[in-house]
């Protein structure tokens, strides 16, 4: 295997550069090459100072994930960053691209760092449950002071060049064809001055901004282990404590971080994530379909926030309504929220006009001729759906995809209604779709491998975490909302009440509860809209034009910011409900609350699995956490389940009277989990 790690003198400078693709990951080879370049630099007489640069399109982008869960071969990289800093010849960092994690922390190490305009400089660990394990909780504050070092470790974002020049952290912007050049003059023009180690810098205390800034973010940080130990070591190391006490602290609350249950969930989900854009008997190098220009039916809320995905992508769309109002409207809300971005310094004012420039909007379905790819996102109901699945046949040319956004309906039914079932796929966007990651991809019986193959790739493109999931009521996601929501609503009826089951999910971890959701999403969806028959307690609300949020009552009572308060009415439907039906009440705990409302998610994902409706168990787990707010430290329904035991979650199944899903029940008795 060649060696990652290179030299080369130039006069008295010694360039120690990286070449391992794609990001030059801080594997066991590089880290072997970068402790050697600096002894070689070291023991040469010539060489009056080193810089280390890497090829490719990026400095060091972190550690090597392949890495990860194995014994750590030596040196590790505290110690090679030691070695960088320990050196009595200056070393200059020369960063392109990103310097992130294992890669900040190295330049960190250097004496001196020079980096080109465009590039990024960040510690991301915190968003694996960890920090940056080698040094970067001490030695960023005392070259960035307090406030840098909170954000960069805390949130994990990273930032650019200039901001990091403007606090300290990069002594110099380099041209952006000239960094090794401006990287090897800069070293000749340090030498001989006295070496800026940030181990022997002193920070200044700030409790003010450490209280501010987790005040700031409480709400962002809520249930998370990892951002509170980040900010605990920044505070070490302003504390006065010497650096030796600060990096032991840092290692301390390291391996805390790294054998914790938090981080093992999160982790998983960042390999569960790569791993669900793989099909299990698609071949990776199928040939997809080229893509070119989409076509979108419906302008509403959906049909709306999925063209923004295309036109964002610099995909042109051709965008369908019935009425010309409702196209105005359509469109009018898609520049509304381009505007609104750009507002925010997200988009700039040329862009916002590129992407409304290649929006046409229609209101002729054989404007769709021309189109690769056409979405249909019109209401739930199988007629309308099929019959348009028809004129598409009859419209679209050969070859092109017909998608359909149903999150519930059955798209082999839907396919049927085509002489081309194999263009057919289901293309559940999850809701404002402009914004939220998740995409399930429904796969018919009949559709063509390279059609799933292209909507995975698509998908990527436009940034979305694609899921495969097979054809059944509600997929993977809604499916196993089903029966939290069904449970829910006879907890209310034996006693409970939405505040206490909307709180318990909160406190799991949950954005929100199965009533707060309600609300949110309208109760009146999927109402039979006669309010003179009233058979459940969702009835009665809507029937009340307590539809939600939308008319300020549904569950909760809302004032005109939205906020919720319990409603005296809604206890009183509820009461009125037990009486009727004479169900028997008693107390119900929190405990009871998760078992029969979390548990039978689990349950219902296990059935999915041995159905073959998902291809892996990890990919239910990404498609909760992007879906539907699932708490990434708790890795997803199933990974949750596997920390919990699975002969727990099977005990407590049975003990309130469910049928326990054969794959479930299998796994617990044997001892094995789900990943």
């Amino acid at each position: 295997m060649t060696n990652p790690i290179t030299t080369r003198k130039d006069g008295n400078v010694l360039v120690i550069t990286s070449n391992n693709p794609p990001v030059n990951a801080l594997g066991a080879a590089v880290r072997q090459g970068l402790e050697a370049g600096i002894k070689e630099g070291l023991a040469d007489p010539q060489v009056e100072a080193m810089v280390i640069r890497c090829e490719g399109r990026t400095f060091f982008a972190g550690a090597d994930i392949t890495e990860f869960g194995k014994a750590m071969q030596e040196p590790g990289l505290p110690t090679v960053v030691d070695q960088i800093e320990a050196s009595t010849k200056p070393v200059i960092a020369a960063i392109h691209g990103t310097a992130l994690g294992g890669g900040c922390e190295v330049t960190l190490g250097c004496h001196y760092r020079i980096a080109v305009p465009s590039a990024k400089i960040g510690t991301p660990e915190v968003k694996l449950g960890l920090l940056p394990g080698a040094g970067g909780t001490q030695r960023l504050p005392r070259i960035a002071g307090v406030k840098l070092a909170l954000e960069m470790t805390a949130k994990g974002d990273p930032i650019p060049a200039k901001v990091a020049q403007g606090a300290g952290l990069i002594d110099r912007l380099a041209g952006e064809d000239s960094l090794e050049a401006d990287a090897i003059a800069f070293a000749r023009e340090v030498i001989g001055k006295p070496l800026p180690r940030a181990s022997e810098k002193s920070v200044e205390a700030d409790p003010d901004a450490v209280a501010a800034f987790t005040k700031e973010n409480a709400r962002r940080f809520r249930g998370f282990e990892a951002p509170a130990a980040n900010i605990a070591c920044v505070e070490k190391a302003a504390s006065g404590a010497s650096f030796e006490e600060g990096i032991a602290f840092e290692r301390e609350q390291f391996m805390k971080l790294m054998f914790g249950v938090q981080s093992a969930a999160q982790r998983h989900i960042f390999f569960a994530e790569r791993k669900a854009a793989k099909i299990d008997d698609v071949a990776e190098d199928t040939k997809l379909r080229d893509i070119r220009k989409v076509g979108v039916i419906g302008a509403g809320t959906m049909g709306g926030g999925i063209s923004m995905n295309f036109l964002s992508a610099g995909i042109p769309v051709t965008i369908v309504e019935m009425q010309q109002e409702a196209l105005d409207r359509g469109t009018g809300t898609i520049r509304k929220n381009y505007e609104a971005s750009a507002a925010k310094g997200r988009m700039k004012p040329e862009q916002v006009e590129a992407a409304m420039g290649a929006l046409t909007p229609t209101l002729k379905m054989e404007d769709l001729a021309d189109c690769d790819l056409v979405i249909e996102a019109v209401y739930e109901e199988m007629g309308v759906k099929k019959d348009i699945f028809g004129k598409l046949d009859a419209i679209c040319k050969p070859g092109a995809i017909l998608a359909s956004n149903t999150s519930y309906l059955d798209v082999n039914e839907i396919a049927a209604s085509t002489k081309r079932p194999e263009d057919v796929v289901g293309m559940h966007f999850f809701s404002p779709a402009n914004v939220m990651k998740l995409l399930e991809v429904v796969r018919g019986d009949k559709t063509a491998g390279d059609v799933l193959a292209t909507v995975m790739a698509l998908a990527k493109k436009i940034r979305k975490v694609a899921v495969v999931a097979g054809v059944c009521h509600g997929f993977i996601g809604n499916r196993m909302l089903m029966p939290r929501q069904v449970e829910a609503m006879k907890l209310l009826m034996e006693g409970a009440t939405p505040e206490q089951i909307d709180r318990v999910h909160v406190e799991f971890g949950m954005p929100m509860g199965p009533f707060q959701m309600s609300d949110l999403a309208g109760v009146d969806i999927g109402w039979h809209r006669d309010p003179t028959r009233i058979e459940s307690i969702r009835d009665a609300l809507a029937a009340e034009n307590r539809w939600g949020q939308k008319t300020k009552a549904g569950f909760y009572d809302y004032d005109d910011k939205r906020n919720p308060s319990a409603s005296p009415r809604v206890a009183e439907i509820i009461e009125d409900f037990r009486k009727k039906t004479g169900t028997a009440q008693h107390e119900v705990t929190d405990q009871e609350i998760v078992e029969r409302t979390l548990y039978p998610m689990v349950n219902e994902g296990a059935l999915i699995l041995e159905e073959g409706k998902a291809q892996r168990a990890s990919d239910i787990d990404v498609v909760w956490i992007y879906g539907y707010g699932w708490p990434v430290y708790r890795g997803g329904p199933m990974f949750w389940a596997d920390t919990e035991g699975l002969p727990k979650i099977v005990a407590g199944l049975e003990k309130h009277g469910f049928a326990v899903a054969k794959l479930l029940k299998d796994k617990a008795d044997k001892g094995e989990r789900f990943n």
